[in-house]
């Protein structure tokens, strides 16, 4: 766990996957926001004892969004401590069973490992209909945190939001970006910190995105905790993020680039079609051409073998005749 400001705690799941705890200003009390991947409700519930105190409950849990990696362990984690999970009306078809996110694009330019890996993520949609609740949306205050507002920020996810507090410039964002670059994993795993555009390949919206990025640029946030990557403090957070925003480093190529997935109260009303994708031919081939050195490796280890056996084999028989002890040639 590491403290991105007073009475905020992020704490890394699987190394790569963040959630935080956020201290509501009266004794004892705190939100959840995020809850990781599935599985991961075991390790919140010790740290938050840990943090806390032993059998500590939050007085609700926020969900920035509903992708897989956010929203993994609510349904667990509200139903051990009786809690309501609340999230962006945008994102309650896909919470709620009724629609399915649109498919990630491994086609993406630039998509990096990340890209090739959403190749075989299954389809993101969970039934939370029995703990999840709308985010009010008549105001931007955070229920349950009076020090912080939500800041839309669409583009990865249609109603995901950012946690923001004025007071000390703290930022929560989410997927809007990363603070680490979210298409190596090798960067995700030894958490180098560097602000840069977060899980390209399943931005629906790549104008959403970037228009998202210089929306949370504007607030000049001091100290940034996002879905993924380490803390970042000071100028090196404030600069790193504003950067990416004057230089934000848009794709050429993707489903999404030019024609992006439109999405409403009720889920996805548009997807563009998908482009083709050259790795499954490619895959084939080298099957087969695996497959193919496998049946050459295999004869030439049987002729071997055979040999090894004491089996007959070819022998040649020179032509040519040797002198004898009489003077005669013998054959």
């Amino acid at each position: 766990m590491k403290q991105v400001a007073p009475g905020v705690t992020q704490l890394t799941i699987q190394r790569f996957v963040n959630l935080y705890f956020v201290e509501t200003g009266h004794a004892g009390g705190w939100v959840l926001v995020d809850t990781g991947l599935p599985g991961s409700e075991k390790a919140i519930i010790a740290a938050a004892d840990e943090l806390f105190y032993p059998g500590t409950h939050p007085e609700a849990i926020i969900l920035t969004h509903g992708h897989m990696d956010h929203s993994g362990s609510a349904l667990a984690l509200a139903e051990h401590w009786k809690v309501p999970v609340l999230a962006h009306p945008l994102e309650l078809p896909f919470l709620t069973a009724h629609a399915v996110y649109p498919p990630a694009d491994p086609t993406v330019e630039n998509g990096g490992t990340l890209a090739f890996m959403a190749r075989f993520f299954p389809p993101q949609s969970f039934q939370l209909s029995s703990v999840v609740q709308a985010l009010p949306t008549d105001s931007e205050e955070v229920p349950f945190l009076p020090e912080w507002r939500w800041v839309h920020v669409p583009g990865h996810a249609p109603g995901q939001v950012a946690l923001f507090r004025e007071k000390d410039k703290t930022l929560l964002g989410a997927d809007a970006f990363a603070t680490a670059n979210h298409e190596s994993v090798p960067s995700l795993l030894l958490q180098v910190p560097k602000v840069s555009v977060a899980g390209a390949p399943f931005n629906y919206n790549w104008q959403q995105v970037r228009e998202s990025v210089q929306k949370l640029a504007g607030l000049r946030p001091e100290n940034i905790g996002c879905g993924h990557g380490p803390v970042m403090q000071g100028v090196e957070a404030t600069d790193g993020l504003q950067q990416l925003a004057n230089f934000f480093p848009m794709p050429t190529t993707g489903r999404y680039v030019l024609d992006p997935a439109r999405l409403d109260a009720n889920g996805v009303a548009y997807l563009p079609p998908a482009p083709e994708d050259p790795f499954p031919q490619r895959l084939t081939l080298a099957i087969v051409g695996v497959g193919l050195l496998a049946g050459a490796a295999w004869l030439v280890q049987r002729r071997q073998q055979r040999r090894h056996e004491g089996y007959p084999t070819t022998k040649y028989v020179s032509s040519r005749r040797f002198p004898t002890g009489s003077g005669k040639y013998q054959a």
